[in-house]
């Protein structure tokens, strides 16, 4: 070879690593892991980790004995920790239907989880969202977003096969489980979620994806790595430590994979839960059990989940079952390591939170239950919430001997207090969230001139739901 040009070769080596060097520019990144465009960094990146029947005490971070969750718990020590967020209810469907909706679930007549039509139609359900209801997905598609879903769905079921897809809401791409179509495997939610980061990188757009995790809902779908990490705990706490420890696993798959993208910077990553923990009414063999959407798994004997020292569990609307982890990180943007005890946000404000951060105009007729808590996130003071917040379940009166706390079957929170009654409302409580978030002193007496006025709004409010869900949300396996 020439050694003139070899000579000149070696000179144009060093000058591009020169270059390189001082310009960032990395030649093994591949196409999907260059860095976003201008554009795509005006506007945050937002990434919404549902986890089911993730109960508050259930995290490293917040002091659980022997679950295990670094990836978490990482989130929480580059981000804010807000401890007074709640969910509009107590079970899966209507919780999220709120976050879809931006509205109380009670508006679409969804106060409990989509099951068979039979047993939709006998709690005066639907038996599925509407599709055309006002949408979040819908909302940041229409303003410029990649939208997708990977997860647990439950805005309708498997065993209602004519229910619309994921895809008739306003998402780009889904992959699903407890919706109509093919199921997809429970395991697969993270892994899903990169190739769409990936791809939106490519296509240089902000997205929105919606990762809602099976994790710790029944059946128990544990594989033995896991187990062996706990081998000191009694078989079914080791099972629910296992699940967790799974689920904290792909969710620092998916952190890894924005650190790598370089899109940390410009994402905001929220971790919540849809309700409280599950719970067994009473002492329980642990079995394995089958579902028609995920498959087999060990039972609810494994469901180990603790609240924090909140009062009640899942579908009980007490903090037990609607107070639920969230944390927030958005480096820069979001403090770090910072805690907030105080500051009340509800699973209705993600929607106008959202667009607001994505710069998305909502319609003028859109009127959201719901507000943006963007200056809340930020770190910022913000007056307290003008309008109540309003919740409905089905729930048995007299309260159950082996269930004290699921009697429940209206609350209202108004600022720091809150009301809770059965069906009728010839019986109430009342509590002081500011000064007693954990429930145990009822107020009513005390302060009776508070409880009429919230029982009023109450009953205001009460009279402004439907009677009956829209037909044209019926399945046809209601005839069979």
């Amino acid at each position: 070879m020439n050694t003139r040009y070899l000579k000149a070769g070696r000179q144009r080596i060093a000058v591009a690593v020169l270059v390189m060097a001082l310009t960032g520019f990395n030649p093994s990144l591949h196409a999907d892991q260059q860095q976003p465009s201008e554009a795509s960094q005006s506007r945050p990146n937002i990434l919404f980790i549902f986890a089911d029947d993730w109960g508050w005490g259930d995290l490293g971070c917040h002091g659980h004995p022997y679950v295990k969750t670094p990836n978490i718990d990482r989130l929480a020590t580059e981000g804010t920790d807000f401890h007074c967020f709640t969910v509009a209810s107590g079970v899966c469907s209507p919780s999220r239907t709120a976050v879809m909706t931006g509205h109380f679930p009670a508006r679409y007549n969804i106060q409990g989880h989509f099951a068979w039509a039979k047993q939709n139609a006998q709690r005066n359900m639907p038996d599925w969202l509407d599709p055309r209801a006002p949408l979040l997905p819908r909302f940041l598609k229409e303003g410029g977003y990649a939208t997708a879903h990977f997860g647990k769905w439950h805005l309708s079921n498997d065993m209602i096969p004519d229910s619309p897809l994921p895809s008739d809401y306003g998402y780009d791409a889904y992959g699903a489980f407890n919706c109509a179509g093919e199921q997809m495997p429970v395991h697969e939610d993270a892994q899903n979620a990169i190739a769409f980061m990936e791809k939106s990188l490519r296509q240089r757009k902000p997205f929105f994806i919606n990762l809602w995790m099976h994790e710790p809902h029944t059946p128990f779908h544990v594989l033995p790595k896991y187990r062996w990490r706990f081998p000191e705990l009694e078989e079914p706490d080791n099972i629910y430590a296992a699940v967790l420890s799974h689920a904290d696993d792909r969710i620092g798959e998916v952190l890894a994979a924005l650190d790598r993208l370089g899109l940390t910077e410009n994402t905001l990553v929220i971790f919540s839960s849809d309700n409280g923990p599950a719970r067994a009414v009473g002492p329980t063999s642990l079995e394995l059990m089958y579902d028609t959407a995920t498959g087999a798994g060990y039972g609810i004997a494994a469901s180990k989940g603790i609240t924090g020292g909140r009062k009640g569990y899942k579908s009980a609307l007490f903090e037990g079952g609607i107070g639920t982890p969230f944390i927030a990180r958005w480096p820069g943007k979001i403090a770090a390591g910072r805690v907030d005890r105080h500051s009340l946000i509800s699973a209705v404000d993600l929607l106008p939170t959202f667009c607001d951060l994505a710069g998305v105009t909502l319609p003028p007729s859109y009127r959201p239950d719901g507000v943006s808590q963007v200056s809340v996130l930020l770190g910022q003071e913000k007056p307290e919430r003008e309008t109540p917040l309003f919740w409905k379940i089905d729930s048995p009166w007299p309260a159950p001997k082996n269930r004290p706390y699921h009697w429940v079957s209206y609350a209202v929170v108004d600022r720091h207090w809150k009301l809770v009654t059965n069906k009728d409302s010839s019986y109430w409580e009342l509590y002081d969230l500011a000064k007693d978030p954990f429930e145990n002193r009822d107020l009513k007496t005390e302060h009776q001139e508070v409880a009429t006025q919230l029982l009023e709004k109450l009953a205001q409010w009460q009279v402004s739901l439907p009677e009956r869900p829209d037909a044209r949300f019926f399945s046809s396996e209601r005839s069979k």
